[in-house]
């Protein structure tokens, strides 16, 4: 938890927004895996925690925007509470952690509501992403469930993303503490991919590193030999000397900040003549874009330029033919890059996409594209300084779409499908960077991790 400082301007921050009425923020409850009290790991809903820092289920905050006063609503500890979880803060107690002085019973915050609403106030909430939080707006407003979905507050969610997408200096220190974990994690599955050795087992031993913490991950691990499968969560496979084992993992720091970092590992410790060039285009890619990020630059623009260095280099292996920049802007290179350049992060792995992934990404001046490939990017509009985001091209040869672009006849006069044949055991790449975007250019976030193909040989040998 920050100082109770940084939670107060941020609510006032929020305060002084171009809005009227009360500002409602429901926070999580817990959630069952099997039965009422065997519950999965508590994940506290961002915003909330954002403006009211507390990490514990059955809380509400509420802002008043004529104000600024600022009301925690929440459940004080019963003796059988205390009998299981030992002793408890009082409510005033916990709002005092973060600058709040008023403090009411959670049971009473509907009332509030109600008359709130009588006066003709409004009262804006944010669009819900868990039933159970769609289920409580519908009975704190009044209104049936299916239509909560349709009354959150577009002007509040361009507010709290107006805020929580510029990190402040407290932020970044809680992501790069992330970030240090993560470096542990990916070294260790460097120097553990032998073959022989079961997917499972690498998992393991990075959880283990992060578990030491008494972290979370930021999100379920990938870490897979069939790495052409974009969001791959199994880990059955047994490695294999010239596997390429593509690892996404990234964890969740104490106050909440997620790491997304991923690697591709060569299994025996060498990449392949057939491997290291395609390794050395992702990388190019990787290095171009991070390079072009500065405040004012559209991300949208950034990932075309990946694609078109992608296109260039993979050009000149036999792989397209063809007008560079007509490859790319048709779509066509989307048959080796099929998904976005990254994405916003921060206290979630895809940062605030809970509000609304086009107008968190997209905004009002951009519109999401319909290509394939192009259309999967999750961030396109203008940058600014603060906002910190994921760099992650990468390369991959999916028998599934090389055979229906084929059987559709999309793209011959680009694409060079035999040569794409050739590869359809090659399975992925992906390397991938969390970096803060600054006036003048960008600062890739944490201590390096091992990533042109040299520094990961020489880890996996050591």
């Amino acid at each position: 938890m920050f100082s109770a400082d940084i939670y107060t301007a941020r609510r006032a921050a929020l305060a002084t927004a171009d809005l009227d009425g009360l500002l409602l923020f429901v926070g999580n409850v817990e959630a069952p895996m099997n039965y009422l009290h065997n519950t999965y790991p508590f994940r506290q809903d961002s915003s909330f925690r954002y403006f009211f820092g507390l990490d514990e289920p059955k809380l509400a905050g509420l802002i008043d925007a004529d104000n600024g006063a600022a009301t925690l609503f929440g459940i004080e500890p019963a003796v059988d509470d205390i009998v299981w979880e030992g002793p408890l803060p009082s409510l005033a107690e916990r709002g005092a952690l973060v600058g709040i002085e008023r403090t009411r019973p959670y049971a009473e915050l509907a009332a509030v509501l109600a008359e709130a609403r009588a006066a003709g106030r409004r009262v804006h909430y944010l669009l819900p992403y868990r039933g159970e939080t769609q289920i409580e707006l519908a009975r704190l407003t009044a209104v049936q469930p299916g239509g909560v979905n349709g009354g959150y507050s577009a002007e509040l969610t361009r507010a709290v993303v107006a805020l929580r997408e510029i990190k402040g200096p407290e932020e970044i220190a809680e992501m790069e503490a992330a970030l240090a974990v993560t470096r542990e994690m990916h070294i260790a599955a460097m120097r553990t991919s032998r073959p022989g050795v079961a997917e499972h087992e690498v998992v393991g031993i990075m959880e283990g590193i992060m578990r030491r913490r008494d972290w979370q991950l930021a999100y379920p691990i990938i870490f897979s030999r069939r790495g052409e499968v974009l969001h791959n969560h199994r880990h059955d496979q047994m490695l294999q000397t010239g596997d390429l084992v593509v690892n996404d993992t990234g964890c969740t720091s104490g106050d909440g900040y997620a790491s997304d970092i991923t690697r591709t590992i060569p299994v025996g410790g060498k990449f392949t003549e057939r491997q290291r060039p395609l390794y050395d285009t992702v990388l190019a890619m990787q290095l171009a874009a991070i390079d072009a990020l500065r405040a004012g630059v559209r991300y949208l623009d950034v990932h075309k330029l990946a694609a078109r260095v992608m296109v260039e280099e993979m050009h000149a292996l036999g792989f397209f033919h063809g007008d560079t920049d007509e490859i790319v802007n048709s779509g066509a290179y989307a048959i080796a890059f099929p998904h976005g350049l990254g994405h916003q992060i921060g206290m979630d792995v895809h940062d605030m996409e809970g509000l609304g992934e086009d107008l968190v990404g997209y905004g009002d001046e951009v519109a999401r594209s319909p290509l394939f490939g192009l259309g999967y990017l999750r961030l396109g509009k203008t940058l600014k300084a603060g906002m910190v985001l994921t760099v992650e091209p990468g390369i991959y040869f999916i028998p599934a779409l090389i055979d229906a672009w084929r059987a559709e006849g999309k793209f011959y006069q680009y694409i060079n499908y035999a040569k794409f044949d050739e590869y359809r055991d090659f399975g992925g790449i992906r390397i991938e960077d969390n970096v803060l975007v600054t006036e003048t250019g960008s600062r890739v976030l944490g201590e390096p991790i091992p990533k042109t193909a040299d520094e990961v040989e020489a880890i996996m040998a050591a």
